[in-house]
């Protein structure tokens, strides 16, 4: 393999011949560390208007029917005098579950770091192909200016749920966001889809074709290993989505009834027959669990590397950790079924689909406990990125536990779609990958952009987010418990329901003293580029290749010839050694044993 590396190496000299125009250099780039800035900085875009629509739901669920001048200034007609309409509160759940899952922890995530992280940490001088790596990136920011236009449609944006569950998605007519707001929702995803495809077959051939010589695939850090599976996940299930788009589009638009059966409105009978809804969740969930994946995967290798470096120690269970990453993704295949329990299934089936779901506790488990052993009796350096990966850690196991409950077939049944749901998928996917998104962003910024973030204000950014992150998921699941239905614009017409109303409120009241906090990281984030301390070469003194290249960028990652790798990418705190951390690229000594855990 390594021999792919080496016609590479001669080739460091072709960015430097010609001139970059600013249209070249920053725009249509073909340099993966720069296409990893541009995914970074849509994804935080794309996360701040997500977040915002999710604190005025939250508003509207807290004080419903009360007028509100940020409904009046943000959503116009669609809150007459202030209070919200009972349409609009479906679309903006619809798309902050799109953007959030989609557009922010898939392609925020997985594209920022499978792009800076691959070449340099492989020992290549870019991805397999530049040019399919623009592409990507400018369909996946041409997606997101299609769904962001979904928003200013006269009908409204789609408003069945980010599922887009049929019938309200398949008929143009069941409410105003079944219109242009949902054909553009389709569009816009079969964008993303695109992009994501050639994105993971781009990160794929790159991982099997370009490492660096003496570059094994037991020598891979972990983030690579996650980067790769997520990638041929990705691959696996993303045309299945794609699919069943192109059938709800064919519905809609073209008489078909894949989706459809047995339709009545206002009493009269469609020619719709012979459909099925449930083929549509099949379809939808075929993606969207291993989707919960393709979002983890990354935030657990990026937390692995994090963990390791700020231990000084070697990551324990290294192989465990490649066989349970390799399980998860071929697990996360096979227990799509665990959405669908209280659609009709069939009970023996759902018996399958529990036993399946169940097992994927055994390699998240042997994760969690492989951390928690990395750091035990560790030389633990406590900067905002460590801080990070211990609260990934937190949240994936609070969140995880309540999946088990999900995962029972039986027990589903009494939580399903409550705020319980809510609250454990929040817990173990959303905040679980936001916080390894930052503690990516936090780690890999000197590389990113040559300056070191205010550390500081990374504490005041953690230790807040952390809190209200807790304030907002934990209560969830006891409202969840005593039955709260999710996505009701009101519950003030459930007196049931009318002891859970202060809830609400406390959980609102976290979730804008959150969302504030948030202004603190892209504070520090967008100042930090310009005015941050200049970084060193290696700030966190890691073993990995990516600290091996210059401060300052070049198209090409190393001057001269790429170094090859001698060593596995965790050597922490080696006897026989001065400094804590030995580089792969150094040489083994005479008499030196290669550890592999």
């Amino acid at each position: 393999m390594s021999a792919h590396a080496d016609t590479h190496a001669h080739d460091d000299d072709h960015g430097h011949h010609h001139k970059q125009t600013f249209i070249t250099k920053y725009i249509f780039s073909t340099d993966h560390k720069m296409i990893s800035k541009q995914y970074l900085i849509t994804g935080t875009l794309m996360g701040v208007i997500g977040v915002l629509m999710s604190i005025m739901f939250r508003m509207q669920i807290a004080w419903p029917e009360q007028p509100n001048v940020l409904f009046e200034a943000l959503l116009g007609k669609w809150a007459p005098g202030g209070v919200m309409d009972a349409d609009i509160y479906l679309a903006l759940v619809t798309i902050h579950g799109t953007i959030m899952v989609f557009f922010v922890l898939t392609a925020g995530l997985s594209g920022t770091f499978s792009n800076l992280l691959i070449p340099l940490q492989i020992g290549a001088r870019d991805m397999a192909s530049g040019f399919l790596n623009m592409v990507s990136y400018w369909l996946f920011f041409l997606s997101s200016i299609v769904m962001l236009s979904s928003l200013f449609v006269e009908a409204g944006p789609a408003a069945a749920g980010w599922t887009i569950y049929p019938p309200l998605s398949a008929l143009p007519m069941a409410q105003g966001g079944s219109g242009m707001g949902m054909t553009l929702w389709l569009v816009s995803m079969a964008l993303f889809i695109a992009s994501s495809l050639l994105g993971s077959l781009n990160y794929i051939v790159t991982v099997i074709n370009l490492r660096t010589t003496g570059m094994s695939m037991t020598r891979l850090p972990l983030t690579i290993w996650a980067f790769f599976v997520t990638a041929i996940i990705g691959v696996v299930s993303f045309p299945v989505l794609l699919s069943a788009a192109l059938l709800l589009i064919m519905d809609r638009s073209f008489g078909t009834s894949f989706f459809l059966s047995d339709i009545f409105i206002q009493g009269e009978v469609l020619h719709y027959q012979g459909g099925s809804p449930v083929l549509f969740e099949h379809l939808f969930w075929f993606l969207g669990h291993p989707e919960v994946y393709i979002v983890i995967l990354p935030a657990m290798g990026i937390v692995s590397e994090i963990m390791a470096a700020n231990s000084r120690k070697p990551i324990f269970g290294y192989r465990a950790m490649i066989v349970s990453i390799l399980a998860i993704a071929f697990l996360s295949t096979i227990v799509w079924g665990h959405h669908m329990f209280i659609s009709g299934m069939n009970p023996f089936l759902g018996s399958v689909f529990t036993f399946t779901t169940l097992l994927i506790a055994i390699p998240s488990a042997v994760k969690a406990f492989n951390w928690i052993t990395t750091i035990w009796k560790g030389n633990i350096q406590m900067n905002t990125a460590m801080l990070f990966s211990i609260g990934f850690v937190s949240t994936f196991i609070t969140g995880g536990l309540t999946g088990i409950i999900l995962g029972d077939s039986a027990l589903d049944i009494n939580v399903h779609d409550t705020y319980f749901v809510i609250a454990h998928f929040h817990l173990v996917m959303g905040i679980s990958a936001l916080y390894g998104m930052f503690a990516g962003i936090y780690h890999w910024y000197p590389k990113m952009f040559g300056r070191m973030m205010n550390k500081n204000l990374g504490y005041i950014h953690f230790w807040v987010t952390a809190i209200c992150a807790y304030g907002v998921f934990f209560p969830m699941h006891f409202i969840g418990m005593a039955g709260l239905p999710r996505r009701y614009y009101t519950n003030s017409n459930f007196p049931l329901f009318d002891d859970l109303a202060d809830v609400n409120k406390v959980i609102t009241v976290f979730a804008i003293i959150g969302a504030i906090f948030q202004i603190v990281f892209l504070y520090n984030f967008f100042v930090s580029m310009f005015y941050g301390k200049r970084a060193p070469q290696n700030p966190w003194r890691s073993t990995t290749l990516e600290w091996t290249t210059p401060v300052e960028h070049i198209h090409g990652n190393w001057p001269g010839e790429i170094p090859s790798v001698h060593r596995w990418a965790y050597d922490y705190s080696k006897p026989g050694y001065d400094v804590d951390f030995v580089p792969q690229n150094v040489p083994l000594k005479e008499g030196e044993e290669e550890l592999q855990h």
